[in-house]
């Protein structure tokens, strides 16, 4: 296996080299983490959002799995390790200016939340059309 060192990002020189050059240069925030959200590669349904740092990163472009850094534990997360419901990555997007990531994974095992089910997002936000308590709603199909 190549050493992490061999994955090397670049500079972030310009606005112009960081929206339009070829050469990817990630923006980590403040606490050096940066948001990655998952989603399925066969049905674009969004899986998960968590977050990575730069090693976690370097682990996830090494290993071909996904890799993140857990804020609650401080610790890197190789997503399904210990479940076995890994991630395989099959593409990484970046937005604009380079602060997010999008995974399109292969989705392995049971599914990717730690409540069991097949995505974290089974619930919609609703907003009374009045007012008044903001609730959710459990009627999303995942797969």
């Amino acid at each position: 296996m190549k050493p992490l060192s061999v994955y090397q990002f670049g500079n972030r020189e310009s606005k112009h080299a960081i929206e339009e050059d070829l050469v990817f240069a990630p923006k980590f925030d403040e606490h050096g983490l940066i948001a990655a959200m998952a989603i399925d590669s066969e049905t674009n349904e969004p899986l998960m959002l968590a977050y990575m740092n730069e090693e976690s990163l370097r682990m996830t472009l090494q290993l071909g799995q996904a890799v993140y850094y857990s804020r609650s534990r401080k610790t890197l997360w190789h997503k399904g390790a210990s479940s076995g419901e890994f991630q395989e990555i099959l593409e990484i997007r970046t937005d604009c200016d380079q602060d997010a990531l999008i995974l399109k994974v292969k989705q392995h095992g049971g599914g990717c939340c730690h409540t069991k089910r097949s995505n974290c997002f089974y619930r919609k936000v609703v907003a009374p059309a009045e007012g008044g308590l903001v609730t959710l709603d459990k009627s999303i199909k995942t797969h």
